[in-house]
């Protein structure tokens, strides 16, 4: 009888936190569709400000400097106060940068709602993170992780198409209005169906306990190993920048490619992301975070170099597409392998770090790599980006040794 109630207790928590994986996950869409819409659309945009190419990576660049300085304070606010806040009050944020960056008459307006809109973002994704490693157990985490960013793929493969033909159809301003509506219904489905899963009196306990962590708390952050992967990600995302703020000019002006086709590309790039999420989840459970990374890191390094020196449309496409299954391999490992790392009472302000080491590359990568365009070209400055990545995933392989958690040796 003992054994049967275990049983149903066991099956129980697990439907809970499937519900929650998939509420999650439903907003995470909606969020990230919103992201994808204006993705294709805000290069040209800033471009009819008469922007350089510097200007137009600096709205990027907002974008990510904003997350990059509220993802700590939002993963200690998680830590200290819960995670319900965070997924309720950074769509709406989000909602004013959005709306005020479709309205904006100027570039700098537009940097301006660039760094609101950015300061939702780190609010939610810091929030969602946490959140789902908090229902995850250790041997779930990468496809928990996977599967929400399966939802973030799945945003960011239609958001572009639709971002395109809206520009195309109504003009640029609309599409910031639109993810404006997407991500106030966010806030409300957040509100209505996600439950706080931070124990307070924990939360209390680990509060009056903080400067006895501090010590843990920079050897933490000082550690060969999570110094490695932030290199990763830093380079990871260091190529997304550059990516989001060259390709729309290079494509238009080397290959001739429309506002539409460039959303196709986008999209097209995001659904080879989307098809190879749910294996990679597995494998970084199955056969460890080390063995996944290093590979994908490699394969994008490769794709984002050969497309930035490709001869024909044909080829350019078919190198983004190579460097997207080089972030498609990725996946969750990165964060999986913090979450393994991490010691339970700095959770939540692991997690934040390693997002804002991640936007270092939003923030760094599309002004640096528009000054390098606009001083060489940019064929080069993409370039750049790939022999980064290359030499971070190099690093990652001499520096780091894998400590793979029981839970995940017990699965050979």
């Amino acid at each position: 009888m003992s054994k049967l109630l275990s049983g149903v207790a066991g099956a129980t928590a697990r439907l809970r936190g499937d519900e929650r994986l998939l509420v999650i996950c439903g907003s995470t869409i909606l969020v990230m569709a919103g992201q994808g819409v204006v993705g294709p659309v805000l290069p040209l945009f800033a471009d009819n400000f008469g922007a350089s190419a510097a200007l137009i990576g600096l709205t990027f660049s907002a974008f990510g400097l904003a997350r990059m300085v509220l993802n700590i304070p939002a993963g200690v606010f998680a830590d200290r106060r819960g995670r319900r806040f965070l997924l309720i009050g950074g769509p709406l944020v989000t909602a004013v940068g959005m709306l005020g960056s479709g309205l904006s008459p100027n570039i700098w307006v537009l940097i301006g709602f660039r760094l609101v809109a950015g300061a939702g973002s780190a609010l939610y994704m810091t929030g969602a993170q946490i959140y789902l490693i908090d229902i995850a157990g250790p041997d779930e985490r990468a496809r928990y992780i996977a599967t929400n960013q399966g939802a973030l793929l799945a945003g960011v493969s239609f958001g572009p198409a639709i971002g395109g033909v809206l520009a195309e159809n109504f003009g640029f301003r609309t599409p910031f209005v639109v993810v404006a509506i997407g991500a106030v219904l966010t806030a409300v489905y957040g509100w209505l169906r996600l439950p706080e899963t931070r124990d307070r009196a924990q939360a209390a306990a680990e509060a009056a306990a903080f400067p006895v962590a501090n010590g843990v708390r920079r050897s933490f952050f000082l550690s060969r190993q999570f110094i490695a992967v932030g290199l990763v990600s830093t380079s990871i995302f260091s190529i997304r920048g550059s990516r989001q703020s060259l390709i729309p000019l290079f494509a238009r002006d080397e290959f001739g490619f429309s506002p539409g086709q460039i959303g196709l590309i986008f999209t097209g790039l995001g659904v080879v992301g989307l098809l190879l999420i749910a294996p990679a989840g597995w494998s970084a459970d199955r056969f460890g975070r080390k063995s996944v990374i290093i590979p994908a890191g490699y394969f994008s390094a490769v794709g984002v170099i050969a497309a930035a020196f490709a001869p024909n449309g044909t080829l350019f496409v078919a190198g983004l597409m190579f460097s997207a299954i080089g972030t498609g391999i990725s996946g969750p490992a990165p964060a999986a392998f913090v979450a393994d790392i991490a010691p339970s009472q700095l959770r939540g302000s692991a997690m934040g770090a390693y997002r804002t080491i991640g936007d270092l590359g939003i923030v760094l990568s599309p002004p640096l790599s528009g000054l390098l365009a606009d001083a060489t070209s940019i064929p080069w400055a993409l370039a750049a980006n790939g022999v980064l990545l290359a030499a971070a995933a190099t690093w990652f392989l001499v520096a780091v040794h894998e400590q793979r958690p029981a839970a995940q040796t017990s699965m050979r």
